[in-house]
């Protein structure tokens, strides 16, 4: 049995995939937390199935208990650890204050969904989710993906910046010097796990790119 079978699991992690492209990001997210002995709660759109279907090859059914024995075989998590919701779960945990867990990411997030939740619209469990975390001053981060933005796009991010929503696109660095498209993005979920405080050995710190490049160099 491992340590993680054994001891509770660290605190949930509510991790929400729409239909904006990047959809590995928010599968190598799951991951990692996963990895890290995080519960983890997940909400996926009827567009990020259609993207996910797309840009990998990774096959994920829409069912929430098939869902969860599909990404749990995937990620290697124990039982118990990954928690699936439907969209319109109205019981599930994070749509309720008293139930939701400490943090939350949308990645990727689309304009779509940064616009109903910059306008408090509610219409799925998703943006309710994003609606409870911001009324309950938690840790919420979006995760989009898109070029160029618009005004109204812009607009968006900026009034849930106002509110304490962590923006972070997904423009991946390169003074790391990635040599996969993994490392791209390693790059911004290592971003992610920053703002949601989880220790991590994805992407050297700043001050450390030099020793890290360098062994990749021998």
């Amino acid at each position: 049995m491992t340590d993680i079978a054994e001891a509770a699991f660290k605190k949930p992690i509510t991790v929400a995939l729409t239909g904006a492209s990047g959809a590995q990001y928010g599968l190598r997210l799951i991951d990692v937390l996963v990895a890290a002995g995080h519960e983890v709660w997940i909400m996926i759109s009827k567009a990020a199935h259609l993207v996910i279907a797309t840009e990998t090859d990774v096959e994920l059914p829409a069912q929430p208990q098939r869902l969860v024995e599909a990404l749990s075989q995937r990620s290697g998590a124990q039982p118990g650890q990954i928690r699936c919701f439907g969209r319109e779960d109205w019981m599930a945990p994070v749509a309720s204050g008293s139930g939701a867990p400490s943090a939350m990411v949308v990645c990727p997030c689309s304009t779509g969904t940064l616009s109903a939740v910059a306008t408090g619209a509610s219409n799925n469990l998703i943006e309710r989710a994003a609606d409870v975390a911001i009324k309950e001053r938690r840790t919420l981060v979006l995760v989009p993906r898109e070029s160029p933005f618009s005004p109204i796009h812009l607009e968006h991010m900026l009034a849930l910046s106002r509110l304490g929503v962590v923006i972070l696109p997904a423009a991946p660095g390169f003074y790391h010097r990635p040599q996969s498209i993994d490392d791209l993005i390693d790059f911004i979920v290592a971003r992610i796990l920053n703002q949601l405080g989880i220790e991590h050995t994805l992407v050297p710190r700043w001050g450390e790119v030099g020793d890290a490049a360098a062994v990749k160099d021998d």
